[in-house]
């Protein structure tokens, strides 16, 4: 039976929902080269940001998906966007609001910054290769198949399904029918991500609160040398 099933690409029937494949390659693709090569630590704000999407379960047996852009110094999600598939486009997205998010704070991408992503075939896209580049950042791209090759992503999405989109989460107050109950909880929690989560790797500090004081420790000795 099991030879049988392997020769035919048979498979038992389930009544559990199977998860969608976030990572698919696309063989024909050229990939950017690996800048990054496994080291996620960042001396400064801008310097490195990974990118990766994961899948949301939601009613009636459908999945939503939800890409985020994030900062490697402090963990600070930049961008994110919420799609009911999985097209290029809805990555996109993502990179444009945190080009917005930088030229907001008059801190603009200048084409100097990395942006590093695992090789799924949204990323290694043309069209997605020309978001960057308009955005002002430089490709970088993982191995197949290595969820090591994008951690820093990875870890930040794990902490979005345990605390935001799980059953139970604080952020759930209802179920997830459409893209905007999606939205709506992906918004909040991110808020509070940014701003109020206290990270242990910075000292119990939010991401928010550590870019603002790395930013004040280098504008204080320019305000000095103003006085003299």
């Amino acid at each position: 039976m099991e030879r049988l099933k392997r020769e035919h690409g048979w498979h038992g029937t389930t009544r559990a929902r199977r998860p969608p494949r976030t990572t698919v390659p696309d063989p024909a693709a050229s990939r950017a080269p690996d800048l990054v090569h496994r080291r996620f630590k960042a001396s400064r704000p801008g310097q490195l940001h990974v990118a990766d999407f994961t899948y949301v379960p939601m009613e009636a047996g459908r999945f939503g998906y939800t890409a985020f852009v994030i900062d490697a110094f402090a963990g600070l999600i930049l961008g994110w966007e919420c799609a009911l598939d999985k097209k290029t486009a809805f990555v996109e997205a993502a990179i444009r609001q945190a080009a917005a998010y930088r030229a907001r704070q008059g801190r603009p991408f200048t084409g100097k910054e990395i942006h590093h992503s695992d090789a799924g075939s949204q990323y290694t896209s043309i069209h997605f290769t020309e978001a960057l580049m308009l955005a002002g950042l430089r490709p970088s791209i993982g191995t197949v198949g290595d969820a090591l090759d994008n951690a820093l992503a990875e870890t930040t999405i794990g902490l979005y399904k345990t605390e935001c989109v799980r059953d139970g989460s604080p952020f759930r107050k209802e179920p997830l029918v459409t893209l905007a109950d999606l939205e709506e909880i992906t918004a909040a929690w991110v808020h509070w991500y940014n701003t109020s989560r206290l990270m242990h790797r910075l000292g119990l500090k939010p991401p928010a609160e550590a870019e603002d004081e790395y930013h004040q420790q280098r504008a204080e000795p320019t305000r000095g040398q103003a006085h003299k």
